[in-house]
């Protein structure tokens, strides 16, 4: 069994910044493709951002390009979300995910999900 648990979340000004964390344990994290989404009150889960297993791919959601950044660090199980110049439509519940697979935009390619961590931009 993967777990994943998120943090750093919070309440942030527009125009801040917030790093959002997520920890894996349970497996091999590098055997992973790891993902970030969102989901906004009332609306449906969203991509926001991918990596691949070593890090060298990244892919990202045309709202947060040029202001997202996402990391991992395979020695500490850890992947991050470095989230600038924040907006008040950012605001949601992000959501960390691992593959096992090639990963992507889609949901249904990630195999285990965080319980997410709010993140709410005030204007």
């Amino acid at each position: 069994q993967v777990h994943l648990v998120e943090s750093g979340g919070g309440l942030v000004q527009a125009g801040g910044s917030l790093r959002l964390s997520c920890v894996v344990s349970g497996r091999t994290f590098s055997n992973y493709v790891m993902g970030w989404f969102r989901q906004a009150p009332g609306k449906e889960r969203e991509f926001v951002a991918a990596i691949s297993w070593r890090g060298g791919s990244t892919l990202y959601a045309d709202s947060v390009k040029g202001r997202f950044t996402i990391s991992r660090d395979n020695a500490k199980n850890t992947v991050h979300l470095q989230m600038n110049s924040l907006k008040p439509e950012d605001t949601a519940v992000y959501y960390c995910a691992a593959g096992r697979n090639s990963g992507g935009v889609g949901a249904h390619k990630y195999d285990y999900w965080g319980q997410g961590t709010q993140v709410t931009v005030s204007s």
